[in-house]
């Protein structure tokens, strides 16, 4: 027995011997990857470049011109009546463009209540109706104030009943 015991011994211990340095490799890999991580991480976050206060001042400066709200009936099916109640400012380059809005004002506005009136409500639905809403407003208010051009049309309130 005392052979069959050392044969078990000799064959537990020899796999005992053989997993030890395997898993110690494993640990110092282990251990050098999260050290590598943490470093790169460090230097990722910590090191990176701070902003330039002459480049953010190198942004243009826009002015934003607000329009009165409008409240129109939609195109409907004959059913019952829908209302549309549309808050919207105008975004602009400058003050001149501003200046060069303000007596033009009632044209904007006659140009969108012409246009809004004919929308159904279908024609507003999901994100591809409001975008195409916002570039034909932005098209009708350019011809409106011609040779001034608005940079972008910007919705405050969009309602519809």
């Amino acid at each position: 027995m005392t052979a069959e015991a050392d044969i078990e011994g000799g064959e537990v211990a020899a796999p005992a011997k053989k997993k030890l340095p395997i898993m110690l490799i494993a640990m110092i890999a282990a251990a050098v990857v999260l050290l590598g991580g943490g470093a790169s991480a460090y230097f990722l976050l910590f090191s990176a470049p701070k902003p330039d206060e002459t480049h953010l001042a190198a942004v243009p400066e826009t002015f934003i011109f607000n329009l009165p709200t409008m409240t129109v009936n939609l195109r409907g099916d004959g059913e019952r009546e829908q209302f549309m109640k549309l808050t919207v400012a105008l975004e602009v380059a400058n003050e001149e463009v501003m200046t060069e809005i303000q007596p033009r004002m009632a044209k904007v506005v006659d140009a969108f209540q012409v246009y809004l009136r004919e929308l159904r409500k279908s024609d507003l639905e999901g994100s591809a109706g409001i975008y195409r809403l916002k570039e034909e407003l932005r098209r009708r208010v350019n011809i409106a104030i011609f040779p001034a051009q608005v940079d972008s049309i910007l919705f405050k309130e969009i309602l519809v009943q």
